[in-house]
């Protein structure tokens, strides 16, 4: 998390400096505009100058606006992320304790939400597989359900908004009268 952080700011950072020169190109071409007409007086060639000028520097305020908006945006997805990660953190602490799990059971259960198989577990742990297998089969039964699939959306389901719908509505037809 820490790292793409620093390299959002990095790419902030470097963005900067690059609207930063647009905005100093603009600022030249609108001072040497002005010059020549002073110079000079008004023609074609120096009005479409001054047009594409005027409209570098519109470019790169509006640029610098929505380059703006983006990195608040990427900000603030950064920290919901981190607050889902606490919260599903949290989230499966309570329910190891609501479940009763021992010590050794809440780390078998940490390690098959992580993704890793019976094999990999028993190697993290120490553990022969057939110890793993009794202590996921009790886990599986403390927490009410029958699969590892279905100990992952125990935690899935309570962090989701809303339910799922349980069927699709249909669509309403147009009724020819």
């Amino acid at each position: 998390m820490i790292s793409r952080a620093r390299r959002l700011d990095r790419r902030a950072a470097a963005t900067t400096v690059v609207v930063t020169l647009q905005a100093l190109a603009a600022m030249f071409f609108l001072v040497d505009l002005a010059g020549d007409v002073a110079a000079e007086g008004w023609g074609t060639h120096l009005a479409i100058e001054g047009l594409a000028a005027v409209a570098l520097l519109i470019a790169v305020v509006m640029g610098a606006l929505q380059i703006r908006a983006l990195l608040a945006m990427a900000r603030r997805d950064e920290a919901a992320v981190a607050v889902a990660k606490g919260a599903l953190g949290d989230l499966i602490q309570l329910r190891f304790v609501q479940w009763q799990l021992t010590a050794a059971e809440a780390d078998v259960a940490l390690f098959a939400l992580k993704g890793c198989d019976i094999s990999e577990i028993a190697a993290l742990r120490g553990a022969a597989a057939g110890t793993v297998r009794a202590q996921l089969a009790r886990i599986y039964a403390k927490a009410g359900v029958t699969s590892h699939t279905a100990l992952v959306a125990t935690f899935i389901d309570e962090l989701m908004d809303r339910p799922m719908p349980t069927a699709v509505p249909a669509l309403p037809t147009e009724s020819k009268s």
